[in-house]
């Protein structure tokens, strides 16, 4: 019975954490409440950095309550000073009698030194409840940590046989409008959105958020080696609205250059290895950036790349019931001749419809 109630007020702290989405980073996203009696009488999640952390925010809602009570916490909470004073010290100075973690922080300045520290104040600490649920709402940050490279989210949108565009290009719209807002929740939970100068001149994108309300946009990336992005397209007289970059290579029209600066695009050179970037000098440049989390929305030869790159941690499919036959544009190009053994292989994470259109998510093995 003690472990069905506290997996019970996990959950709610599991959702108080998810109210962070887009706006933590580059901070995990926490949340916490704390229980007498078996009510809660204090609740808080992290709202970005700089704000109170979920358990301050839980202990200044319960007050004088808290003291004997206990806290459920998504995340291991932390014991160094950095824009907040530690959190160890707040639930210490409460009187917290015990605390449930989900998960510990992979951080090293963290991992594990927040639950050794409560133990050693006499706080029963138990931790593990609810884990696979608060890694994967933070999965981008702790692959930051523990790899020290972005995240990198991959959506496809395609037909039943896998094309993204019909024989003259046109993509608008294989899926329908609820596959589409998914799209922009998406876009929502990155920290960028990246894309190929290829889809820039067939589309014209915004890639900002839409729909819902006024959230804040992700940085927006071109992959352009030639610097062939019109001066007149929307992602670059819209770079007000949503930060862009435009990632060329060296030795580009420097004319043109100055003009992109000019409307506010920031442009960024890496080499080129026979006419392509590669992810040892892209990835760190994201991470310059401080692009923990990465969504890649293609086209063909941008989704190609990531995946000959193996860094593709996570593939958002979107299926749509319709066929466009082999005059269709390939979602999917040319991987190297590689066999099924040497194929990129992802498991099945969830699949349900949205609307009309089947979503699947898969991660890589």
């Amino acid at each position: 019975m003690k472990a069905e109630a506290d997996l019970i007020f996990m959950k709610r702290a599991l959702r108080l954490a998810g109210r962070g989405t887009g706006l933590t980073h580059p901070n995990p996203m926490v949340g916490a409440v704390v229980v007498r009696d078996g009510k809660i009488i204090g609740e808080g999640w992290h709202g970005g950095p700089g704000r109170p952390h979920a358990e301050v925010e839980a202990l200044r809602e319960a007050g004088p309550g808290a003291k004997g009570a206990t806290m459920f916490v998504t995340l291991e909470p932390c014991d160094h000073y950095g824009r907040t004073p530690p959190c160890t010290e707040a639930i210490l100075k409460a009187g917290i009698a015990r605390v449930v973690v989900a998960c510990k922080d992979p951080n090293p300045i963290v991992n594990g030194r927040g639950i050794r520290r409560l133990e050693t104040g006499g706080v029963d600490v138990a931790a593990g409840t609810g884990r696979s649920e608060a890694e994967e709402l933070n999965r981008a940050f702790f692959h930051y940590i523990r790899r020290k490279e972005p995240y990198v989210t991959l959506k496809v949108a395609s037909t039943l046989d896998g094309r993204i565009a019909d024989a003259s290009g046109r993509s608008r719209w294989i899926t329908g409008d609820q596959a589409r807002r998914e799209v922009h929740r998406l876009r929502f939970q990155a920290d960028a959105v990246l894309v190929g100068s290829g889809t820039v001149l067939s589309d014209d994108p915004m890639l900002t958020v839409r729909g819902l309300g006024k959230p804040s946009n992700p940085l927006r990336i071109v992959l352009d080696p030639e610097l062939i992005t019109p001066v007149e397209a929307r992602i670059v007289h819209s770079a007000s609205e949503g930060k862009t970059v435009l990632v060329t290579g060296p030795g580009t029209d420097e004319r043109k250059r100055t003009v992109l600066e000019d409307k506010g695009v920031r442009l960024l050179t890496l080499p080129l290895r026979e006419g392509k970037f590669s992810w040892h000098d892209l990835g760190p440049a994201l991470l310059e950036l401080r692009v923990l989390h990465l969504l890649v929305e293609g086209g063909s030869a941008t989704s190609t790349w990531f995946l000959a790159q193996s860094v593709v941690r996570r593939i958002e499919f979107f299926l749509a019931m319709k066929f466009l036959g082999a005059d269709g544009l390939p979602s999917i190009g040319h991987l190297g001749g590689r066999s099924l053994e040497e194929s990129p292989e992802f498991k099945l994470l969830r699949c349900r419809t949205v609307g009309r259109d089947v979503r699947i998510t898969a991660d890589a093995v």
